[in-house]
């Protein structure tokens, strides 16, 4: 505990933060990714902002040695003026971040699930992607991927965004029930999508919508094993439940980064 805190007291462990929170985060694919600048609202600052968010957020939970579950639950958050604008957060001016509280206004932000760089790096460069994000979901926090596509499977899934004509798009929701009623595609994506459409309400850059195009978000729908859900808050609460799971998979991770290899079946002991 002595060797730890030294360790973490010395300015190189800033590393654990940028490199082990940008791979097991994906925070590195934040710096590529496109969204559409004419639909959405995309810029520079606002891409460093989302990176600067998630690894002060990170750090906070090292540095004050909080619990891993705090990852998910936690209500605060670090902002600029550029990022407390995106979400809807008033009274923060000036580029400098700062730690605010979450209210229960703001309580879909909470946690890992509601940053914009998570929400970002798991969609399509321009729409939302309710099996992207499902994949991303159960990757990072359960420690499980779902099987590849099979071949000659093509998915074709449009913008929601209203045409140049007005034009009435189907929402994401009703284009993926549509894909998923076939096989083989419907085995997969019972389990992914369900995770994915709660999260609907974020747009492809985290921010909250009620409306996909011209349809209302529906963000209701169910586990694999049946538990009901109707948003982000209602995920965050089925992860809390199967939080051993979350634990066990972090514990993964940062072992997997430590020692620069991937765990073995007699590694796991050491992990419980």
């Amino acid at each position: 505990q002595q060797q730890v805190q030294r360790m973490l007291a010395d300015p190189r462990s800033d590393t654990l933060v940028s490199n082990f929170a940008g791979q097991w985060l994906h925070l590195r694919n934040v710096e590529t990714v496109t969204p559409d600048p004419v639909i959405f609202p995309f810029d520079e600052a606002l891409r460093d902002a989302f990176t600067k968010e998630t690894e002060l957020f990170v750090a906070s939970i090292v540095r004050e040695d909080r619990s891993l579950l705090d990852l998910l639950t936690a209500d605060y958050t670090y902002v600029n003026e550029r990022l407390a604008r995106h979400y809807g957060i008033p009274n923060v001016y000036g580029s400098q971040f700062r730690r605010v509280q979450l209210g229960p206004e703001f309580d879909m932000r909470r946690g890992l699930l509601g940053q914009g760089s998570q929400l970002t790096v798991s969609s399509q460069p321009g729409r939302t992607s309710p099996v992207q994000r499902g994949k991303w979901f159960m990757q990072t926090f359960l420690g499980v991927s779902p099987p590849s596509p099979p071949p000659g499977v093509v998915i074709r899934i449009a913008s929601t965004e209203q045409d140049a004509h007005g034009g009435t798009k189907q929402s994401m929701r009703q284009q993926m029930e549509l894909h998923r009623t076939t096989e083989p595609c419907k085995s997969c994506h019972k389990i992914m999508d369900p995770i994915g459409f709660t999260l609907e309400n974020f747009d492809l850059v985290g921010r909250w919508r009620t409306r996909d195009g011209n349809a209302p978000i529906d963000a209701t729908s169910q586990l694999f094993d049946g538990t009901p859900l109707d948003g982000p808050v209602s995920l965050r609460k089925a992860l809390l439940a199967r939080s051993d799971v979350f634990v066990r998979t972090a514990t993964e991770k940062l072992m997997t980064y430590g020692t620069g290899r991937a765990l073995k079946y007699y590694d796991m002991p050491v992990v419980r």
